[in-house]
């Protein structure tokens, strides 16, 4: 499969990532952008970032879901949702993003990653730009896009966090998945990340636990690097959500009483409320673009 290699090929998008970022007729200053990652895998990032977007949805909002998991993708998998194409063809010029994406379970305008593909996991910067150039398409018909980044800090993960209003940082109490997880704010906050960081709990046997988990994260963060962590709010351990995934159906959907159900409610309840009083002019993706044009 070619992928953007012949020079005058890359000089026409380029030219046309240009005009692109003049024409501001194309952005939605309103749509807000939320980065859900990890700084490891086997947190439930996914999980998350689709339930999420669904839960948004609920409440009115127009929302697309990206799965930027470049490579390893499978939000799809948790949707129930078959896809012919996906941003592999985005990226290789052979479909437009609105022709990748679908509306899905939950009235969320869903656009597809691809899985085992190595050469998505490693894009170079100008593919990067051709992809974010068809991604901000999705801003003009949008209230939120919800991005599934994938874990850890390589620069396709670090760039579209950078450039989202808020990142969604998902970790357990697991020590591991939280030195991970600090690990990211500190290359975050030494990249000038200008965003919120909202730190979100998975797995949590209670509240307080949680709570311890956010407050140690936060005071490290304050007293290192000067940097404010937000509450995310927190995710209880629940059998439903295991359940849910073998079903391949969201758990907000499945199980909509669930305590896992009423903390995403509450997860979503407390995003739109921050999102709402600090919005900020511009796209998301007008801004990605700067960073590498």
């Amino acid at each position: 499969m070619s992928y953007l290699r012949d020079p005058c090929q890359r000089t026409d998008q380029a030219a046309r990532l240009r005009e692109l970022v003049a024409d501001e007729g194309l952005v939605q200053p309103a749509t807000r952008t939320v980065a859900v990652t990890s700084g490891k895998g086997g947190v439930g990032k996914t999980n998350i970032a689709v339930n999420l977007a669904i839960c948004l949805a609920s409440r009115g909002l127009r929302v697309a879901l990206l799965d930027m998991d470049l490579g390893l993708a499978n939000a799809d998998l948790l949707l129930g949702a078959r896809c012919s194409y996906n941003l592999e063809h985005v990226v290789c010029g052979l479909r437009e993003i609105d022709q990748v994406g679908t509306m899905t379970t939950g009235d969320v305008f869903f656009v597809p990653g691809a899985s085992g593909v190595d050469r998505l996991a490693n894009l170079s910067d100008f593919e990067r730009q051709h992809l974010i150039a068809q991604m901000r398409r999705l801003e003009r018909g949008s209230d939120v896009l919800v991005l599934d980044c994938g874990a850890g800090i390589s620069p396709n993960v670090l760039s579209f966090i950078l450039a989202a209003d808020t990142c969604l940082l998902v970790t357990t109490p697991e020590p591991m998945a939280v030195t991970d997880a600090y690990a990211v704010i500190k290359v975050l906050t030494q990249k000038g990340h200008r965003g919120s960081i909202q730190l979100l709990v998975n797995f949590a046997e209670s509240r307080r636990e949680a709570r311890d988990v956010l407050r140690r994260v936060a005071s490290v963060a304050q007293r290192f690097l000067g940097f404010p962590i937000a509450d995310g709010g927190y995710m209880l351990q629940d059998a439903h959500v295991e359940l849910a995934v073998r079903q391949r159906c969201p758990f907000v959907l499945r199980y909509p009483r669930c305590a896992a159900s009423a903390c995403m409610a509450a997860v979503a309840s407390r995003l739109v409320t921050r999102e709402t009083a600090a919005r900020r002019s511009g796209g998301v993706f007008r801004r990605v673009v700067g960073l590498f044009v």
